[in-house]
């Protein structure tokens, strides 16, 4: 087996450097740790397969020492643009071929990777920027990958939708991730509407020449709801506001956003059942299921009580006998 070169570490200060924020002594510490990681890591060849590895979203260094290895050891690697990619590959001074695989690639550019997968070769596959597939191209591949018996290994790592979530003081609990809002207004409203249920925060991508546009389809819908808009994660100028959509339409007229853009939008209040809500759903739930499902079905369909539930599928019960 060869041994390979662990990838450049990027260093502000030398390890040597006084003026290093955690001491010379600790940066040399810790620099050997990652060599060991990545040793440990070089110990065994990676596995046939079509590997998914996060990049950073911004940040280089949030990188994985797993991630390096697997973009440093994998037969091929394929990104959306050689350009953007080698930035990153440059960094970390890991100097390979890259090849493409982005929205315009046909049948024949996949075919050309799966024939790889089935010779047995490890392929990596990274995006621009953060998680591969979202929002990003690569399903088809995986589809196939995955329908032929074919190893697709999650390689985790940066997410701008979970970067905005945990930092923008919104429920984490459940989240709706919705993709770029549709460009034209009326499909636009038509999204926003389709979702109004979902009990969870809303997290779509935008752009800076679209979030006016979107903020004001927001506030039609959803003119009480929070809002955050994150900016810039993970880079210099990263910014996360919060407030309504006319609030943040009226900021933003002030200072526009810059840069790739995450738009979150507050669940809504749940209404509460009345006790014909909950009547009339176990009534039709006990022509089809027995008094204890039913009562359950209804009791987590509707936020309620299971007593609750339970009492007034008696009362039913009891009219019919």
């Amino acid at each position: 087996m060869t041994k390979r070169r662990a990838p450049k570490i990027p260093q502000t200060d030398a390890v040597g450097d006084e003026t290093s924020t955690i001491g010379p002594e600790r940066a040399a510490a810790l620099l050997a740790a990652v060599s060991r990681q990545f040793d440990r890591l070089d110990a065994s060849p990676l596995d046939p397969g079509l590997y998914l590895v996060s990049t950073p979203i911004g940040n280089l260094s949030d990188i994985s020492i797993r991630a390096l290895f697997v973009l440093t050891s994998a037969d091929r690697v394929y990104c959306e643009d050689t350009r953007h990619s080698r930035k990153l590959f440059s960094a970390f001074d890991i100097g390979r071929k890259l090849e493409t695989y982005h929205d315009f690639s046909g049948e024949a550019d996949r075919e050309r990777i799966m024939s790889a997968l089935r010779e047995g070769k490890a392929i990596a596959l990274i995006s621009d920027a953060g998680t591969p597939l979202i929002a990003d191209p690569g399903y088809k591949l995986v589809r196939d990958a995955a329908a032929e018996g074919i190893s697709v290994f999650p390689v985790p790592g940066a997410s701008a939708i979970l970067s905005a979530l945990v930092a923008s003081g919104l429920p984490t609990d459940r989240f709706f991730f919705g993709g770029f809002l549709p460009p034209k207004d009326g499909a636009r409203l038509d999204v926003l509407e389709a979702v109004r249920t979902v009990p969870g925060t809303l997290v779509f991508y935008e752009t800076p020449s679209r979030i006016g546009a979107a903020l004001a389809a927001v506030e039609t819908v959803y003119p009480e709801r929070t809002l955050a808009v994150a900016r810039e994660l993970t880079k210099l100028h990263e910014t996360i506001m919060k407030g309504t959509a006319r609030e943040l339409a009226a900021s933003f007229e002030v200072d526009p956003p810059q840069g790739e853009i995450v738009l979150l939008i507050a669940p809504g209040e749940a209404a509460t059942a009345t006790e014909a809500d909950i009547e009339s759903a176990l009534r039709a739930a006990l022509k089809t299921a027995r008094l204890k499902e039913a009562v359950e079905d209804v009791s987590k369909g509707l936020g309620v009580a299971r007593k609750t539930a339970y009492n007034l599928a008696l009362k039913i019960k009891g009219e019919a006998s």
